[in-house]
């Protein structure tokens, strides 16, 4: 890596700018890489790097891709041909876009809505829009019209960056912005090839403050509509140096991260992170999930690096992951804590311990289990550099379980800059010295962090506190499950008793049979108090992101018990009496 400057950046640097801010986001990047499994030199020593005027795409990407043939970029699709970019050819091109951008009249500041899939284009936008000074609007090509039509009236919208698909969704709704789709684009739109023709030098229009605005997400809310979370210029890209360590990247790696474009995980894991470390971000595009393919394209691409959700780990542990050969260094599970007999699976086959970590769209990875350290099973690992975590209970006050909450003297880099137009959750969040996460986790006695669940889902049953997270847990190890949700439902003498909405795998059959062995089966794996006392065959209520909508069971519980209702497909304990005075397991794993 060359630390001199790309001959497009004219800007003239001096004692407080931008060469200043390079050299030490440089210099932080370099103490994380070679403290890789070092944890406790890398806490101690690791400060986030003080930045000025600093363009990560101008002063990071396109430094480290001058004259640099490694690859930057591979997108493999299912009976294609692969597509690959190095670093100096996606630092050209993204260049390209930003010229064709600013050529199409978009302008510092303004908003752009990218909707794209994994292709190329979706990469050279980003980058792109970095370099002109534009907000980037991340959307999943899944959006509905109500979806999209929220974004464009809270969002401000200019521009739109799309393919032939979603242009048909956006038509209407994008049409006062500067429009551009993948070719082949229809009438009315740009087409995005155009920028191919632009001169791969970019000059930019003025600086880059560390502290402008870069991103704009809309989370998927579980009770409301989506929060406005705004990221900046040094938040996600330099914050993301706390993700590539937990991630444990290296210069040269193949890191595949499975994860939709649109959402943060995809920015952390398939953008930021992986080029902080200087490494090939992957991608193979299926029409359909199919474990044993995935398997053989680990195999077949020198994957060494992966990061996957506990959905895709628990439906590759089906497969018998002995009959592959990996090349794998680093496997990862982030989106949820992941069940410790995946783990143990995955460690019988291939010697490899899947390490979790934590982290919202509000901010970067802040806890994890980085590399060289022992992995507690169930526990989400300790606090990664540049992070100070505290657990407060109801009183405000340090406690062994309570909610996650970041110290803010000094705030961490990785946190965003606060929720756009909306005070009310902005003051939430952001109260007494912390930043409060709204998830709530214990801390043993070594320091490692177990999520218990969001501080709305976790409830009280015969006084006992109960975690939903592990009651589903100890449900989807069940081999005819596929996911589940654990709500409160109400109970004369209880208060509320533990109810599971259970989707089970396709084909099986939702009867009494079913409910009893999963009576049973979770019987033997938790404490008496957590027993689930109800259970529902159904599919779950979802956000567009996938995650589970708790609060749509908690009221649909609530009206149920106001009108003494019960579910078409509901099974209860006393339903059976073989279960009466069958012995449960106090035992909790």
């Amino acid at each position: 890596m060359r630390s001199r400057r790309p001959r497009c950046i004219l800007r003239i640097p001096d004692a407080s700018g931008d060469l200043v801010s390079t050299e030490a986001f440089q210099a932080a990047r370099r103490l994380l890489l070679d403290r890789r499994e070092q944890y406790d030199d890398a806490i101690r020593d690791f400060r986030w790097p003080a930045l000025d005027r600093f363009n990560w795409a101008l002063d990071w990407f396109d430094v480290h891709a001058r004259d640099n043939a490694r690859p930057a970029l591979r997108l493999v699709r299912d009976g294609a041909s692969e597509t690959t970019l190095t670093f100096a050819q996606l630092s050209a091109r993204s260049s390209q876009v930003a010229n064709r951008l600013r050529a199409l009249g978009a302008r510092r500041g303004e908003r752009v809505l990218v909707m794209l899939p994994n292709v190329v284009p979706l990469w050279e936008t980003i980058l792109g829009a970095m370099k002109l000074g534009l907000v980037v609007v991340p959307a999943t090509p899944q959006l509905g019209r109500a979806d999209l039509a929220d974004r464009f009236a809270r969002g401000a919208i200019r521009h739109v960056v799309t393919d032939a698909e979603g242009a048909g969704k956006l038509d209407e709704l994008a049409r006062r912005c500067v429009r551009i789709a993948v070719a082949p684009a229809p009438a009315g739109w740009h087409t995005y090839e155009e920028a191919y023709a632009e001169p791969t030098e970019f000059v930019p229009d003025g600086e880059t403050r560390a502290t402008d605005p870069l991103l704009l997400y809309f989370t998927s809310g579980t009770t409301a509509l989506p929060k406005l979370v705004l990221h900046t210029h040094q938040s996600y890209p330099v914050g993301h140096l706390s993700t590539m360590y937990w991630l444990g990247l290296r210069e040269g790696d193949v890191h595949w991260n499975i994860s939709s474009p649109g959402w943060a995980k995809h920015a952390w894991s398939s953008t930021f992170a992986p080029w902080n470390a200087g490494a090939t971000v992957f991608s193979y595009q299926y029409d359909r999930f199919e474990p044993s393919r995935v398997l053989d394209v680990l195999v077949r691409d020198g994957v060494t690096t992966l990061c996957a959700p506990p959905t895709v780990w628990r439906m590759l542990v089906g497969e018998d992951l002995s009959r592959w050969s990996v090349q794998l260094r680093e496997v990862i599970s982030a989106g949820e804590p992941l069940n410790p007999e995946v783990i143990e699976r995955v460690r019988q086959a291939w010697g490899l311990t899947v390490r979790d970590g934590y982290g919202q769209t509000e901010t970067t990875a802040q806890i994890g289990n980085p590399p060289g350290q022992v992995v507690k099973p169930g526990s989400m690992g300790r606090p990664l550099p540049g992070y100070r975590i505290a657990l407060l209970d109801a009183t405000g006050r340090e406690a062994d379980e309570g909610e996650i909450v970041l110290r803010l003297d000094p705030p961490p880099l990785g946190l965003m800059a606060g929720y756009l137009d909306d005070e009310s959750r902005a003051s939430e969040a952001f109260r007494a010295g912390g930043y409060h996460t709204g998830d709530v986790a214990q801390r043993d006695a070594d320091g490692y962090i177990t999520y218990v669940g969001r501080a709305d889902d976790v409830f009280k049953s015969s006084d006992y506190r109960i975690s939903p997270f592990e009651i589903e847990s100890a449900l989807v190890e069940h081999p005819s499950v596929a996911e589940s949700a654990v709500v409160p439902a109400p109970d004369p003498i209880r208060l509320t008793v533990p109810k599971a909405f259970v989707t089970l795998r396709p084909g099986l059959a939702t009867d009494r049979d079913a409910a009893l062995a999963l009576f049973r089966f979770v019987r033997e794996r938790l404490a008496p108090y957590q027993r689930v006392r109800r259970i529902e065959f159904t599919e779950l209520p979802k956000t567009i992101s996938g995650k589970i909508r708790r609060v749509e069971l908690r009221k649909l519980e609530e009206r149920r018990a106001a009108t003494g209702e019960r579910g078409a497909t509901e099974f209860r304990e006393d339903d059976f009496p073989e279960l009466r005075h069958a012995p449960s397991t106090p035992e909790r794993r």
